[in-house]
């Protein structure tokens, strides 16, 4: 696949650097480079970055670094099977616990709701940093709103890190998903002011909170072509009527 000539490597963490020394020095620069596009590309276009985490994958399938990006694009896709698959390998590879969370998800993307929960009581959740036990809660609570057990998800999203008043990178989706749960369970008023706090943390607009906290509030949003649109029409029904006088006289 084509790599546009802005892309150097060199833009890629430099612990994954350090990951990709183990190959030969042209063989790593492509690999690099595919990396760097897996990474550009993910959000905007899923379907080509996992072409390019392919290729870095044909290239360099022994690297952890190449097998979790495989993984992350395989799951951008909804390839849930196969994201399982390489997180499974870069997990052998590197013997750490970063993406237990993530894996768990993919078993609820399969249709296996229990089993994520199982990963969630698992001692490897004890392992994780904070970021990764509050991703870990968000991934038992969808499984539990998978197996219909909406006051349990309720509960488990319950927790110090959501009473916490601090923003962290993981607050408004903490925040949001309680929400989003509370109103499931139809306790709309709660709901909205948790919509609302999501709104506050939301610094760079990673959930639509602001969209719901809006449609709780009734407000409606009015396209400017249709307003435009609806503008036009009646200047053209004061014509209509010259005409039709005209035509009678």
């Amino acid at each position: 696949m084509p790599i546009p000539e802005d892309v150097t490597g060199e833009e890629i963490d430099k612990d994954v650097k350090q990951e990709l020394q183990s190959l030969p020095k042209t063989l790593a620069e492509d690999v690099a480079k595919n990396l760097v596009m897996v990474a550009r590309l993910i959000d905007e276009d899923p379907e080509g970055a996992y072409g390019y985490s392919r290729v870095a994958l044909r290239l360099a399938s022994r690297v952890a670094a190449v097998r979790e990006a495989a993984g992350f694009a395989a799951y951008a896709n909804q390839k849930y099977s196969e994201a399982l698959a390489e997180f499974r390998a870069a997990r052998r590879m590197t013997g750490t616990v970063e993406l237990w969370p993530v894996m768990a998800d993919c078993e609820r993307g399969l249709g296996r709701p229990e089993k994520a929960l199982d990963m969630a009581g698992a001692p490897e959740v004890n392992k994780l940093d904070k970021a990764g036990q509050v991703e870990m809660r968000l991934v038992a609570a969808g499984a539990r709103r998978d197996m219909g057990q909406l006051d349990a998800a309720i509960v488990t999203l319950q927790s110090p890190e959501l009473a916490s008043n601090s923003v962290q990178p993981w607050t408004a989706r903490l925040r949001y998903a309680y929400a989003d749960a509370l109103l499931a369970a139809g306790r709309e008023g709660e709901a909205r002011e948790w919509f609302a706090k999501a709104v506050e943390a939301d610094r760079d607009g990673s959930t639509d909170a602001s969209d719901r906290l809006a449609e709780l509030d009734g407000v409606e949003f009015v396209d400017a072509l249709d307003e435009s649109g609806a503008e036009e029409a009646p200047s053209s029904a004061p014509e209509a009527d010259d005409e039709k006088a005209d035509d009678e006289d």
